[in-house]
């Protein structure tokens, strides 16, 4: 998970559980106030008429049946005084909410009762307000926090995520321009990606400092293999022209012939070892130009031609078919090597009278060639380790182990996908992904 989406859902977590918590508190409370705000003003009306309470507001209250306030049309409000036994002793007060049947209708009010004492009299008052009001009040105040807090959280999450992308933008550009388009360290860009954070401006710098101690590893690497292949085979020429002029002169013994006959041998073969291991070091450090037009089925043709004699020693059935002509820009040198070391695998280890069919077609946006064999083939742990060097899928036979470390190199170096399927005694599939 990348750390924008891991910061976005972290926010994103915090803060739907804040807004979750604050709007749980707020939705409780909302009771409780507005309560607290109806029996404020039950209290201060109460207070109201209490001091300008005298004998003529106490009869027309006391006689009047309309016991509804001047605008109450709505039947909103109601203030009712009676008179109550003279054994009361305290003053009380108390809130309460209850149905009552006014003029007809019945409605749930919240009514202030208060109990008191006017010159010699006890009386008892009460005033209602209507709970329906309140309970609208409150579900349209409901009803809008929610949407409030929704819209917030919305707005946080987009802003977090946008400022998050924005912060992090010189990261991926580093991860990006800096490691996954780095193909070769000699074409390293040292330039300091932009930014204002000091974390990625410490990244940025630590990645360069690795990149040159790389390059200058690299350089080192490629001088020695350099100066190893040609310290290595100036040795090499000059013991097998002695050994050849070893062998040319007259009267040495047959035991002795034989013995410099083995070691020319020998040198051949370490030359071909050490030649192998060089095309495998150039081409991996890109040391190579892809200039060249190349036309798959001429290349094989021409292959053909070279290894036909061979074909034929061990009266191989040969088919090559391509459905579609297909070229494209590469080495050809590199191509010619690495279809030839795929070729001739299928010829050493074919058996005598087998079969070697090639295949061309386009599939999709891709172009899939196939060389086929009737072989030994070789097992799913073989397959496995098929390219590694020094691997060898027979290990009767005298090889070195490189041919398919080579080839896959070589496809490497030119975008090619190398796909290997193969069973003991049946043959061997291997198919080239252009």
């Amino acid at each position: 998970m990348k750390l924008q989406v891991k910061f976005s859902l972290y926010n994103a977590i915090t803060k739907i559980a804040i807004i979750l918590v604050l709007g749980a508190i707020i939705l409780f409370s909302l009771d409780r106030l507005a309560y607290n705000q109806l029996d404020n003003r039950l209290i201060k009306k109460k207070n109201k008429i209490i001091e300008h309470l005298n004998d003529d507001e106490i009869d027309s209250l006391l006689n009047n049946q309309q016991s509804f306030t001047d605008y109450n049309i709505l039947k909103e409000e109601f203030i009712v005084l009676t008179d109550i036994p003279d054994n009361q002793k305290d003053s009380l007060s108390r809130v309460f909410t209850e149905k009552r049947e006014i003029e007809g209708d019945v409605e749930v009010y919240r009514i202030l009762n208060y109990k008191f004492l006017y010159h010699t009299n006890w009386y008892n008052l009460e005033i209602g307000e209507t709970m329906t009001a309140l309970d609208s009040i409150k579900n349209v105040i409901r009803f809008y926090m929610l949407v409030v807090l929704f819209a917030a959280l919305l707005i946080t999450l987009i802003t977090d995520y946008t400022f998050s992308n924005f912060l992090l933008k010189p990261f991926y550009l580093i991860i990006d321009k800096k490691i996954n388009r780095v193909d070769d360290p000699s074409h390293y860009n040292y330039e300091n990606i932009p930014t204002n954070t000091d974390d990625f401006k410490i990244l940025d710098n630590s990645i360069n400092s690795l990149m040159r101690k790389i390059n200058t590893l690299f350089a080192l690497e490629k001088q020695f293999i350099a100066n190893v292949s040609h310290e290595l085979l100036t040795p090499i020429s000059i013991l097998s022209t002695r050994f050849e002029n070893m062998l040319n002169t007259s009267g040495i013994p047959l035991e002795h012939e034989n013995k410099i006959y083995a070691s020319l041998k020998t040198l051949n073969r370490l030359k071909v070892i050490i030649n192998s291991l060089l095309l495998i070091s150039k081409v991996e450090n890109n040391q190579y130009l892809k200039t060249e037009e190349i036309n798959l089925k001429q290349e094989l043709v021409d292959i053909y031609e070279d290894l036909e004699d061979r074909i034929v020693d061990k009266n191989i059935s040969y088919s090559l078919y391509l459905e579609d002509e297909f070229n494209f820009t590469g080495n050809k040198a590199l191509i010619h090597t690495l279809l030839i070391n795929i070729i001739n695998n299928a010829i050493k280890y074919n058996i005598d009278g087998g079969a070697l069919n090639i295949l061309g077609k386009k599939d999709h946006h891709q172009y899939v060639l196939t060389i086929s064999d009737t072989g030994s083939g070789m097992s799913a742990a073989l397959v496995e380790n098929a390219f590694d060097r020094f691997k060898r899928g027979n290990t009767e036979e005298n090889g070195f182990g490189l041919g398919l470390a080579i080839v896959q190199s070589i496809a490497k170096f030119h975008k090619i996908d190398v796909e290997i399927k193969s069973e003991e005694q049946k043959g061997t599939s291997i198919s080239l992904v252009f």
